[in-house]
């Protein structure tokens, strides 16, 4: 399955434990993670979620063989059911990254409450790279956050950025030597799990609850020209680069 759970102390631990693989996400992993979130908003015991990667790794993003294989086709695909959970989530998640955080990657940061990120970090939404279109309400929350020309350079061109640079936008909380990160990001759940649990809960709500209709029809929209996409010309043409190794050629789409 490679995702690994835990509690300790009120906080409830997801992590992605593929290294490997660079973490790349399959289905049955999304499930796994959907299922471990809602395992964690009922548990009483569970306070504070944290979801983590390795020291040198987040995600590489989607396993794409396993993705062309199970390709997204309802609301009860699994990267919908997680994104669902992590953005419904009452209870307050914390995310630490380290390594590349890539497409998935980068996204879940934008619905978790508090991250931190190590020196190492590089984030990345490579969608127009793979002739497709941001996700999970991504397109809505990622110029919401940092501007929309800060959105746009890093979704248009899908190039790489570094966490100093993620933290000057907004999107990491704080950045860390790689050896301090998990440490630090534990800490920081500790703490919010020694608050008044309620208050927790209450605060965020009043704080995300405004958006939530918002972020449901973005992902319904995204939804839509995500699938089209998928099986258009570009898409198939970055698809079969990636796995013949070469550079795409997108020189005959207009």
């Amino acid at each position: 399955m490679s995702i690994e759970m835990s509690i300790n102390g009120g906080v409830f631990s997801i992590v992605l434990a593929r290294e490997e693989k660079k973490n790349a996400i399959t289905a049955a992993m999304y499930q796994a993670m959907a299922d471990a979130i809602k395992q964690a908003e009922a548990d009483p015991a569970a306070l504070v979620i944290l979801i983590r990667g390795g020291e040198k790794t987040f995600t590489a993003g989607n396993d794409l063989e396993d993705f062309l294989k199970r390709p997204p086709s309802s609301e009860e695909f699994s990267a919908q059911q997680f994104i669902r959970g992590l953005s419904h989530a009452a209870k307050p998640v914390v995310a630490a990254v380290a390594g590349p955080a890539v497409g998935i990657g980068t996204t879940m940061l934008l619905h978790c409450d508090l991250v931190y990120a190590a020196d190492n970090a590089r984030l990345s939404a490579p969608f127009t790279q793979l002739g497709l279109c941001p996700g999970f309400a991504s397109s809505l929350l990622l110029p919401r956050l940092t501007g929309y020309q800060r959105a746009a350079e890093k979704v248009l061109l899908g190039e790489p950025f570094l966490a100093a640079e993620a933290q000057e936008m907004g999107l990491v909380n704080k950045v860390l030597p790689a050896a301090e990160l998990m440490a630090f990001a534990t800490a920081q759940a500790a703490k919010l799990a020694a608050l008044p649990p309620v208050s927790v809960r209450t605060s965020k709500k009043l704080m995300r609850g405004p958006l939530m209709e918002s972020i449901k029809a973005q992902i319904a929209e995204e939804n839509e020209a995500f699938g089209a996409m998928l099986n258009a010309p570009e898409a198939k043409e970055a698809f079969t680069a990636f796995f013949e190794k070469r550079r795409p050629d997108f020189s005959r789409f207009s």
